[in-house]
């Protein structure tokens, strides 16, 4: 009886050990995740809003793999510190890219996904994240890479023609 046991704990050590076993490779980074890394590096920040202008920074790196692009942002929001933390890839299975924020305001993410348009540059997100009131609300985000070292991003809310407030990054020098 020791014996199969020991047989059955061998060749289930060989199954787990065997290249097989470990399945097949993960996800590589793509042509998609190309346009993400561009966004790599040190940006300052200037974000306006209902009359208000805040300035930041945030710091992008691909990781995972060079699958994600994380984001570190840190700036002053009426008054008070303010830290946002990103996340952005592209799912070839969706065939959409997807985004992850969640901030120092609140304990829900924001969650878009959205296209890239190659001849404007820009990229177009859209999904759910906590209202100001706390219940979940639309948002709508457009990127647009006016060149390498400057971003024009709009954020817009339910179903406003105007956005809620924009933010533009200019590349560190």
């Amino acid at each position: 009886m020791k014996t199969i046991r020991f047989f059955c704990a061998v060749a289930v050590v060989a199954v787990l050990v065997s290249p097989a076993a470990r399945g097949q490779e993960g996800p590589k980074p793509g042509a998609e995740h190309e346009i993400l890394k561009k966004m790599e590096g040190n940006w300052d920040l200037v974000m306006k809003f209902g009359g208000n202008e805040s300035k930041g920074t945030v710091t992008y790196k691909m990781e995972l793999g060079g699958l994600w692009l994380a984001g570190s942002l840190e700036s002053e929001l009426f008054g008070a510190k303010f830290q946002g933390k990103s996340l952005d890839t592209y799912d070839a299975g969706k065939k959409k890219y997807i985004g992850v924020w969640a901030d120092s305001m609140g304990t829900q993410p924001m969650i878009l996904e959205g296209t890239y348009d190659k001849e404007k540059k820009t990229l177009t997100m859209s999904g759910d994240g906590p209202g100001m009131d706390g219940k979940p609300t639309r948002y709508r985000s457009v990127s647009v890479f006016t060149d390498a070292n400057t971003t024009n991003f709009r954020m817009y809310v339910g179903d406003g023609k105007d956005p809620a407030f924009t933010i533009v990054y200019k590349r560190k020098k």
